[in-house]
């Protein structure tokens, strides 16, 4: 089973995904955690390259196919080996980012994102995609705080950089994102109490109502 979360800064993917994680290791399932970007050895290359301030003036194309190199090798390398395996594979951000940042927020037609992903990537669809969703103010807020508080890397602060406007569009294109497929996404208010956002990961998790592309959760 593929289970992807997204969300915008601040919104507590990492915090939730290692709960998820913790919570399926004590259940016996065999659970691998990954990111993008920077999910493979090659990949945090790439990571150092899109996340650093310094790197500001990137072009918007560019950057697209700085993410679009690190799926590749994402996939190829990480992803498709683990399912293949039968493993439970939990991933930090994926193509719907992608979507939303470059996409929606960044204004790469949507098109041209489609067919790279469509002839350059042997993509794999996830089977369960979280959104954990947040006024961006909120979220801006907490990942500020975590990166005064040494919680993460001022290294890595690209995008907390960007201007209130480019963060609303994000969060607008993942509602739109996660309002076409239904059957694939679910929303939690990620403004709720960390515990209380845990347990209903948990329970959309444990619920084993999603079903697609020949893997099946049950408990």
């Amino acid at each position: 089973m593929f289970i992807t979360f997204e969300g915008i800064e601040g919104s507590g993917k990492t915090t939730q995904i290692r709960h998820l994680a913790e919570f399926l290791r004590t259940e016996s399932h065999d659970c691998i955690l990954t990111r993008e970007p920077g999910g493979t050895e090659i990949g945090k290359k790439i990571r150092a390259i899109l996340l650093d301030p310094e790197n500001k003036d990137i072009d918007d194309l560019t950057e697209l196919l700085l993410y679009t190199a690190d799926r590749v090798q994402h996939i190829k390398s990480l992803i498709k080996p683990c399912l293949s395996e039968g493993k439970i594979v939990l991933c930090d951000r994926y193509a719907d980012a992608t979507m939303a940042y470059q996409g929606f927020a960044r204004g790469i037609n949507m098109e041209l994102i489609r067919r790279l992903h469509e002839q350059m990537l042997e993509i794999v669809k996830p089977d369960l995609t979280i959104l954990l969703d947040l006024l961006p103010e909120t979220g801006l807020s907490r990942a500020w705080r975590r990166i005064r508080n040494g919680g993460r890397t001022g290294q890595e602060s690209r995008f907390e950089r960007e201007k209130l406007a480019f963060h609303e569009k994000v969060r607008a294109g993942y509602l739109e994102l996660a309002g076409r497929e239904p059957e694939r996404f679910r929303v939690i208010d990620a403004s709720q109490d960390e515990n209380r956002v845990r347990a209903e990961i948990i329970k959309v998790v444990m619920t084993g109502v999603y079903t697609q592309h020949r893997h099946e959760l049950r408990f």
